[in-house]
């Protein structure tokens, strides 16, 4: 009933833009930049819904029913910082809120009132213009964008206002807010390119070359000497969107490093640390090596001996002499053993380092990469343990550079990476032990920028040679740095983190599996598993291992993920 009630939500949503949207108007006054247009496109979904819902009660139902399920599938009742939720959504719901009268789904509630404390009163009041507006989608737009320009994402059309309320009651009203939102379209994207091309070049990643540059600002002269051609302001949009931050990049990758973890501490010091390792957790000691056998038993089943019979030479068959006693002129029987074909096979195990991690999780995180490096050892499969954090809280050399230069906008990752290797695939585990300590040192936990560790560990796996690939990632939650979401959008990092997952997931090179530790990956990736307690960690390990290796629980895999993808209309 669940299911059926959120695809009718679905289903009413597109039949009530259809019914109540205009595409003209929308674009006449739709933002440059990405994530202003984002909030715009919401807002407009916003006011389709609560205009075509507003006398059917039972499409209002549905619609409800389809929010609440986006809500909780987002995880907004797990946010507790008004930066975790994506700025569209939160705005979106806000003016659903105004102009409904009804409070959003229970699971949003939390977050929402973050933002409605950091609104202000100019954001405030157009979200209440919103409300009287919501009939009439010209005047809706401007209030939109009063509510973007109130938020510092759409600067250029506080500008415009004047003319834009001067048009009102005119029968070129449409076009004339068409031309002022090419005026304003060509002001901010010449804005974000100039701020963007202040820095440094040579520290920038993803930025366009000398002669891109070049063509933009020819471009824009030639609009500015009145070049109206129709297709003339569409490649400002391009340049805009390519410079508007939403391309993740890293302001500088030269303080980022790739470390064994021995070269982070001495060795006594490591000694030390695995020695406090095996105290804390001798109790799971047990229970852990009694799954991993039972991997070892299941993996070592699947390389089952075969025999090959009535050979002229090979191994004497026992179980046929008796029909050369029978009959002394048959031929000697002999056997040949045979292997069946199994993979050879890597598995990465990497390993969320940040300081949400620290005590239980990242100790008993640990102990299982130990045991599970023992294990698959034993069976001939090769492992690599991963981890990845950053250098310093809140920044560091990244940030400092970024200052000294000015602080340009939409700067990208401004961190210092640091991923830690603690026993690479072809490392023997007596060899590496001791690293998997290094752990529990304290400090080491920092900030998690999920995305660009996912890619290196991938592109670590891509370079082994073995026929299987498999990489199960161990995280907390989702992809935090302090410094960076400061100046990027919301849901920058996120953002990565799922187009990364996508791509890996589409290219089936490397079979990829997720556990979060009281955080739902669901979300994410495609084959994943929640556990509540680090203390289950172990278990689910070896039991999604073991999976990962059985035919059957692989199709089950596969259809369970089929399940869960959203319906494509």
């Amino acid at each position: 009933a669940a299911e059926m009630a959120r695809l009718r939500g679905s289903a009413d949503s597109l039949a009530l833009r259809l019914r109540h949207h205009d595409d003209g108007v929308h674009a006449a006054r739709s933002p440059a930049r990405r994530e202003a247009r984002d909030i715009y496109d919401a807002l407009e979904q916003a006011r389709v819904e609560t205009v075509g819902a507003r006398h059917m009660s039972g499409v209002a139902a549905n619609l409800r029913a389809r929010l609440t399920e986006e809500c909780e599938t987002e995880g907004y009742d797990r946010m507790t910082r008004r930066e975790q939720m994506p700025a569209a959504a939160a705005l979106s719901l806000l003016a659903r809120e105004r102009m409904t009268g009804e409070a959003a789904p229970e699971a949003a509630r939390r977050v929402l009132a973050l933002w409605r404390e950091t609104l202000g009163e100019t954001a405030d009041a157009a979200l209440d213009e919103l409300r009287e507006a919501s009939d009439d989608q010209q005047s809706y737009a401007r209030a939109a964008r009063r509510l973007l320009a109130a938020l510092d994402l759409a600067e250029a059309e506080a500008e415009a206002e004047p003319e834009q309320s001067n048009d009102e009651g005119e029968e070129g009203s449409e076009q004339s807010g068409a031309q002022d939102n090419a005026q304003d379209s060509q002001g901010e994207a010449q804005s974000d390119t100039e701020s963007i091309l202040g820095a440094q070049p040579d520290e920038m990643e993803g930025e366009p070359s000398d002669e891109e540059s070049g063509d933009a600002s020819d471009e824009e002269s030639a609009a500015a000497e009145g070049d109206d051609r129709p297709g003339g302001p569409q490649p400002r949009r391009e340049r805009a969107l390519a410079d508007d931050g939403t391309t993740y990049r890293a302001y500088t990758r030269a303080f980022d490093e790739e470390i064994a973890a021995e070269d982070l501490c001495d060795p006594d010091e490591l000694t030390r640390l695995r020695q406090q390792l095996d105290q804390q957790l001798q109790h799971l000691h047990g229970v852990i090596s009694k799954l991993a056998n039972r991997l070892q038993r299941r993996l070592l089943a699947q390389q089952t001996r075969a025999w090959e019979f009535d050979l002229e030479e090979g191994l004497l068959d026992a179980g046929r002499l008796s029909r050369v006693i029978v009959n002394p002129l048959l031929a000697l029987s002999y056997k040949r053993e045979l292997d069946t074909e199994f993979r050879d096979t890597v598995v990465t195990l990497l390993i969320d380092n940040s300081g949400s991690m620290r005590g239980r999780p990242i100790t008993v995180a640990a102990m299982c990469g130990d045991i599970l490096a023992r294990t698959l050892e034993r069976c001939a499969v090769k492992v690599e343990v991963l981890g990845f954090t950053t250098r310093a809280w809140k920044g560091g050399q990244s940030r400092e550079r970024w200052v000294a230069d000015g602080k340009p906008r939409n700067p990208g990752r401004l961190n210092d990476l640091r991923h830690v290797i603690y026993k690479s695939a072809d490392a023997p585990w007596r060899r590496a032990r001791k690293n998997l300590g290094l752990m529990l040192r304290e400090g080491l936990l920092k900030e998690n920028i999920d995305g660009e560790a996912l890619l290196w560990a991938y592109r670590r796996l891509l370079s082994r040679p073995e026929h299987r690939r498999i990489l199960m990632v161990i995280s907390d939650g989702a992809p935090v740095d302090d410094s960076t979401l400061s100046v990027n959008p919301g849901n920058y990092l996120e953002r990565h983190l799922r187009e990364v997952i996508r791509d890996i997931e589409s290219r089936d090179l490397v079979e990829l599996i997720a556990i979060g530790i009281g955080h739902d990956v669901t979300r994410y990736y495609r084959r994943a598993v929640t556990i509540v307690d680090a203390e289950e960690l172990g278990g689910t390990m070896m039991k999604k291992l073991t999976e990962l290796f059985d035919e059957d629980a692989d199709r089950a895999w596969r259809m369970a993920a089929a399940e869960r993808a959203p319906l494509v209309v």
